[in-house]
């Protein structure tokens, strides 16, 4: 019997990058089969080739045996590909029907949107992901949580044979990759063949018995995940053996930030020291009001009450400029959609916060520019080294190293790092670890917001666990577990079956 799915031979040139070389690798009917590989591997480019965004170089593509021509987004839909792309495709101020519905409209007669019909085909295809969704709220609405499991329902809409995932996950509390992971099963038990790609390699071992590693556009091996370690799956991604390392505390006992009482809409009376060279982990439920509390601390939403010093003295954070000018700067949760603007240059995105240093008289000093650009970019190990590089043309975790040198050219004292290894790959993501304890052992102070529970524990030296927008707790380095960060996250007074509910709901 023939594979549902077949890479014979695919290439991809791209002009002066060969970014795929002699890809070949089966998926079978009822398969989930992971496809792993840092950033830059070569995964995403063969997985626009499986949608038909790119068309490959050489080689082919072969369904149930048989070769199809994927030579756009249309034929791969008609062979019955559906992709879950890891930059959402949406429209935020259309509703969520609409957006499931987007390029394909239920209509009456060829004439006017269905619209009930599609509230209705939306709602049984959430059904399974997350009831709450409501198919006529406007998707702007919802956070990105919810976001990513409207994208994941609307690719459950078209029955596809292939349904190829780019980090479906990279949102996602626990308790609803949990339910994810049930549709996933429940689609290959249908015979639907999945290609997910993640960088949570604890998913991807849960949920896949094979996986393709690739590195530098080849295919390095495919293999039995039943026979091999994550560090070996590691290992062949990055070439190299990673260290594991342990957490080292830089903390010092002068306070830098106090926050005192601090409240908005969806953040409670939040009070806190954060001490020079300390790094803080914030960790909660989505919807615990983590997120919140960072956008306050760096002027992006306005404060109800409450106060906030730096060196003893009271700031006012009425703006991201009265935050910058304090010395607090953000690294966001959405990176591409509010940390940098992606056609500038690298030199462009890390002057952001600082401009006025590089302009006299309103003209730039691009001389200066470029030299404080090339120090920190330098600093945080950018890859490739290309300064006039569009910032949207590097991986995620080259994006994020440009931010965060964005905020070392700026003298920023106090980092806000939310979700700061979000779809970043392995390799990226020990370099971003080493960043914030250089950071901290430089006498910065840092907070840390995460989803993923051993990321704040082996960053953090202390953890205010959040839950319905205040401090459930505190926990110190010694009482730091995943089990007892859970303990506080989840409402007292739901019992074992109201937690998987409490987890999944979005903010």
């Amino acid at each position: 019997m023939s594979p549902r799915l077949q890479f014979e031979g695919i290439s991809k040139d791209f002009p002066g990058v060969r970014a795929l070389s002699d890809v070949s690798f089966s998926v079978g009917a009822g398969e989930i089969h992971g496809l792993l590989g840092e950033n830059g591997a070569g995964k995403s480019t063969l997985l626009r080739i499986l949608s038909g965004v790119y068309r490959p170089s050489a080689g082919r593509v072969l369904i149930d045996g048989v070769p199809v021509a994927l030579s756009n987004p249309v034929a791969a839909r008609a062979a019955g590909v559906a992709m879950i792309h890891q930059e959402l495709q949406q429209v935020p101020r259309l509703s969520v029907a609409q957006n499931m519905f987007l390029g394909h409209p239920l209509t009456h007669g060829g004439l006017f949107v269905a619209r009930r019909e599609q509230e209705r085909r939306a709602a049984s295809a959430l059904a399974a992901l997350d009831a709450t969704i409501d198919p006529a709220a406007p998707l702007g609405s919802l956070k990105v949580a919810q976001r990513q499991i409207v994208e994941i329902a609307r690719a459950l809409l078209d029955r596809a044979r292939i349904i190829a995932m780019d980090e479906p996950t990279s949102s996602l509390t626990p308790s609803e990759f949990e339910r994810l992971a049930e549709v996933i099963k429940g689609l290959a038990r249908d015979g639907v063949a999945v290609v997910y790609v993640s960088h949570k390699l604890d998913e991807v071992f849960g949920i896949c018995r094979r996986a393709t590693i690739m590195r530098d556009g080849v295919v390095i091996e495919s293999a039995d995940l039943a026979g091999v370690s994550e560090q070996a799956v590691v290992s062949m991604m990055v070439g190299r053996e990673l260290a594991q390392e342990e957490h080292r505390s830089h903390a010092t006992r002068d306070v830098r930030l106090g926050v005192r009482g601090l409240s908005s809409p969806k953040v409670r009376n939040i009070s806190f020291d954060l001490h020079r060279g300390e790094v803080l982990g914030i960790a909660g439920l989505v919807g615990s009001g983590r997120t919140e509390l960072l956008r306050l601390l760096a002027g992006a939403d306005r404060a109800s009450s409450g106060t906030v010093e730096i060196d003893g003295k009271a700031v006012r954070l009425s703006s991201p400029r009265d935050a910058i000018a304090a010395g607090i700067g953000l690294v966001p949760e959405e990176r591409k959609r509010e940390g940098i603007v992606p056609l500038r240059p690298v030199t462009s995105n890390m002057a952001l916060a600082s401009m006025g240093v590089f302009a006299r008289h309103g003209v730039i000093d691009h001389a200066m520019l470029r030299r404080v650009a090339g120090e920190k970019m330098k600093r945080v190990n950018l890859r490739p080294f290309l300064l006039d590089r569009p910032i949207r043309m590097f991986s995620g975790g080259n994006q994020q190293k440009a931010i965060i040198g964005r905020w070392l050219a700026a003298g920023t004292r106090i980092l806000l790092f939310d979700e700061p290894t979000r779809g970043i790959d392995v390799g990226a993501k020990a370099e971003i670890y080493h960043l914030i304890e250089e950071l901290a052992a430089e006498g910065h102070c840092v907070i840390v917001v995460s989803s993923e529970l051993p990321e704040v524990i082996r960053l953090a030296d202390r953890v205010l666990v959040m839950r319905e927008g205040a401090v459930a707790a505190e926990l110190d380095r010694a009482s730091l577990s995943e089990q007892a960060i859970a303990a506080h996250a989840i409402p007292q007074s739901q019992g074992p079956a109201g937690r998987s509910g409490a987890q999944g709901a979005g903010a």
